[in-house]
């Protein structure tokens, strides 16, 4: 965690700007000439390379066309349904506002599948284009040894701002990327712009399935990460993708303004990787949003937790999201000190409302390094039968927390637990041994919150220790509505004795009214009426 971008930033920056994204140059013996838009169809089995692939019945056969096409705004590429294709799929030119070029599939059956084989870097590429759609296909990248390989790639080099690319309905699997870098896996967007600042601007991946990829599942990476040249993309939203079984990161999102990663499903992230991972986070992003998301079965305590606001970030939003049987722990907020302000600003303002953490392992919300201005409200921590767990972590990383408030949560140890900070960390595992209390942390508070079973907290004004009373006795891992047992009994101590916030998101984890409430509930979910007198 600690260390593992100022190693990688040069190592990552080297491998994008020595990547070979063709097998050498290409020509380009078709052109749309026409006016209007044109659909050109290929069909693996009864195509022929010969015709003008204008029509089902005139479909070309192989990729070969596809790629050495430059195609014209409002342009389709249709792959028939069922077909199979070896090799790398990169067509060329760029739509216009309004008028995307769009690759997708048509005929009924099996999404059109491209198997890349190893022998390409991207399965699936587009380089200094814009205003592309892609959807509907299957894709691999398997090779007979992991190396640097991705599903689809999106890559910026030296291009200036590149406008509107979807992602969207893909299915990528087997895809054996190398663990040493994070630039690689299943659907990756890259800028290097060392000579001309380049960033996306409205970049959407939406409701995409991949599983069995490394390193990560959905990624990106920008050389333009440090204060002094931050030229972040924008518009980008990662949305409704579910995501199984990842090497390394489930969905890493860098060097961002206002980007929105939301109702994603991520399981079993960090099962093959030697480095720190984490299932749903952002690193050097300003105004990020993760929201609605599940994330579980993270592995390892490398870093292991379901959710991240990392390095160089301001105003991150964690809202409304359920992490369970994380190895790691439900979130980390992380920043590591001693950086100069024209590399890092380090993690200012996060914001942490309205989650549920059931049955995460060793750590609840863990804070190490200097975070400031952290605001963690209204989350229920439930840990399981049998669980050790720190509920919440204060850690050292060249530097202590600071500015810390804690308020209105429940911390349910049916297991171990404590409000601690750590005193030692494993070398070869990530473990912290840790003990009562903040450390070193200043201007921290804890207030309002419920401290229930075998739990060392510490000083809390209105502190509670009494059964909060959920409606149903937590179970094992369940789908997201019948989280509602962690609502509160009428007979709970916890209702309507939070401490009023000025601004609490205005609803609750299920989307009850909070707005103008004076005596809200303790944890995630507001069972009683919300009292605004």
């Amino acid at each position: 965690m600690q260390t593992r971008f100022r190693k990688l930033s040069i190592m990552m920056f080297l491998a994008l700007a020595s990547c070979s994204f063709s097998n050498g140059v290409f020509a380009f013996p078709h052109r749309s000439s026409a006016k209007d838009s044109t659909s050109y169809y290929v069909d693996a089995t009864s195509g022929n390379d010969a015709d003008s692939g204008t029509a089902p019945l005139k479909a070309w056969k192989t990729l070969a066309n596809v790629n050495a096409t430059t195609f014209r705004p409002g342009d389709a590429i249709l792959l028939k349904a069922g077909s199979v294709w070896d090799g790398q799929l990169w067509p060329k030119g760029s739509g216009e506002e309004g008028r995307p070029i769009r690759l997708g599939k048509y005929g009924d059956g099996a999404k059109p599948l491209i198997q890349a084989n190893g022998k390409f870097e991207d399965a699936v590429l587009l380089k200094n284009q814009e205003q592309w759609e892609l959807e509907d296909l299957e894709v691999t990248n398997k090779g007979t040894t992991n190396a640097t390989r991705r599903g689809v790639h999106l890559a910026l080099e030296d291009f200036g701002d590149a406008h509107h690319l979807v992602v969207r309905r893909m299915t990528i699997h087997d895809v054996n990327g190398r663990d040493g870098a994070k630039d690689n896996g299943g659907i990756t967007f890259t800028v290097d712009g060392e000579r001309k600042p380049s960033r996306f601007v409205d970049l959407l991946i939406e409701d995409n399935t991949l599983h069995h990829v490394d390193r990560n599942g959905i990624s990106s990476w920008s050389d333009r990460w440090e204060r002094a040249k931050w030229y972040p993309s924008l518009g980008v939203a990662v949305r409704g993708n579910r995501l199984e079984d990842i090497g390394g990161d489930g969905i890493m999102i860098a060097v961002t303004d206002g980007a929105v990663i939301e109702r994603n499903v991520v399981g079993k992230a960090n099962q093959r990787s030697e480095g720190y991972n984490i299932a749903i986070w952002t690193w050097s992003a300003d105004n990020s949003i993760i929201q609605y998301n599940e994330a579980w079965g993270t592995k390892g305590e490398r870093d292991g937790e379901g959710f991240d606001s990392d390095w160089n970030s301001r105003n991150t939003l964690i809202q409304y999201n359920y992490s369970h049987d994380n190895e790691g722990g439900f979130l980390l907020i992380c920043n590591e000190g001693g950086h100069d302000p024209s590399e890092s600003v380090g993690n200012v303002g996060t914001t942490v409302r309205y989650n549920i953490s059931q049955n995460d392992r060793n750590r609840g919300i863990a804070l190490a390094g200097p975070v400031k201005d952290t605001a963690i409200y209204n989350n229920t921590i439930y840990v399981g039968v049998g669980t050790r767990s720190d509920a919440v972590l204060f850690t050292d990383w060249d530097g202590w927390p600071q500015n810390t408030g804690v308020f209105n949560n429940i911390f349910y140890a049916a297991g171990e637990s404590r409000i601690g900070h750590a005193v030692a960390r494993s070398k070869t595992n990530g473990h912290h041994t840790s003990a009562v209390g903040f450390g070193e942390s200043r201007e921290t508070r804890f207030e309002a919150n419920v401290y229930f079973g075998e739990i060392e907290k510490v000083d809390d004004p209105q502190a509670l220790t009494a059964n909060p009373e959920f409606m149903a006795a937590p179970q094992a891992p369940v789908e997201r509505e019948r989280l509602r047992g962690f609502a509160l009994k009428n007979t709970s101590k916890a209702r309507g004795s939070g401490q009023p916030l000025p601004e609490n998101g205005g609803k609750d984890f299920f989307g009850a009214p909070l707005a103008a409430c004076t005596k809200p509930d303790r944890g995630a979910v507001q069972s009683g009426r919300c009292d605004t007198r």
